[in-house]
């Protein structure tokens, strides 16, 4: 029978919400925080190592633990139940079915990418919105796109709402975090070329491009675009043609019809 935890000031219970809060605990620590059987499978799934789970049988209820009971078996996995009134405490979304765990999130880099020989690659700068990367990652999945990189973010990539944003899909696509210049020698080492979705004078829309080889989409922040560094150093720029009043979409939006036109292409 797992321990019950029911005061908000157990140790492990004030660790959780350190843990949700603040991104330097999580870097600490080398942790982040999972909420929900469904993400959790996907991320149990693609290797992530999972030391601690803590079930509120109240919200989980019997089927759910049998699940998880058949998804870690009798592994060194801890397992705490934790009380409703605490557990309500630490989840970070509403209608929380119960299950939440501590991960090792996987840190991938550039060098240790495998890539095939015309990578489909997502490339995002300074992204801050979790909301954003999320929906990104999750077109990433569905499109089987070989990687998501990240300039310089302004986020923790495994921030609890990322993940749960995506899904847990950011646990399926390679996720990389790097620098501007560190992306511009490496795509140029791999032969990858870049466009960038930016609004300029010369941008060309992306139904004149052929995306079939080493391709990277460079997306900016929805506040400022691409910086025009980055944006200068990119082989192309492309535009999405728009036909009403506004002049740009949302970057998750946007970047799911620029991957898309890559997997028609590709066939």
């Amino acid at each position: 029978m797992p321990d019950l935890l029911s005061s908000p000031q157990n140790p492990r219970i004030k660790n959780l919400l350190k843990l949700q809060q603040k991104s330097s605990e999580r870097r600490e620590q080398g942790l982040t925080i999972i909420e929900g059987l469904r993400e959790l499978t996907i991320a149990r799934a693609a290797g992530v190592a999972v030391p601690t789970l803590f079930v509120c049988p109240e919200l989980a209820g019997p089927e759910r633990q049998q699940q998880l009971q058949a998804l870690f078996g009798e592994g060194p996995t801890e397992w705490f139940e934790v009380s409703k009134a605490v557990f309500e405490k630490v989840a970070y979304r509403e209608g929380s079915d119960g299950v939440l765990a501590l991960a090792q999130p996987p840190r991938h880099t550039l060098a240790g990418l495998k890539l095939p020989a015309s990578p489909l690659l997502l490339v995002l700068e300074a992204v801050e919105k979790p909301g954003n990367l999320g929906a990104i990652l999750r077109t990433a999945d569905a499109a089987r796109a070989d990687a998501v990189i990240i300039c310089d973010p302004r986020t923790d990539l495994y921030n609890p709402n990322a993940i749960r944003s995506s899904i847990g899909c950011i646990f399926t696509v390679p996720t990389v975090a790097t620098t501007r210049q560190e992306l511009l020698g490496w795509c140029q080492q791999h032969g990858i070329r870049t466009y960038a979705a930016a609004l300029t004078d010369h941008a060309r829309p992306y139904t004149q491009y052929d995306f079939r080889g080493p391709t990277a989409f460079v997306m900016g922040t929805e506040a400022d675009g691409l910086t025009p560094e980055l944006m200068q150093a990119c082989t192309e720029t492309i535009i999405i043609p728009m036909g009403g009043y506004i002049d740009s979409l949302n970057v998750s939006t946007a970047t799911a019809i620029l991957t898309f036109e890559a997997v028609r292409q590709r066939g």
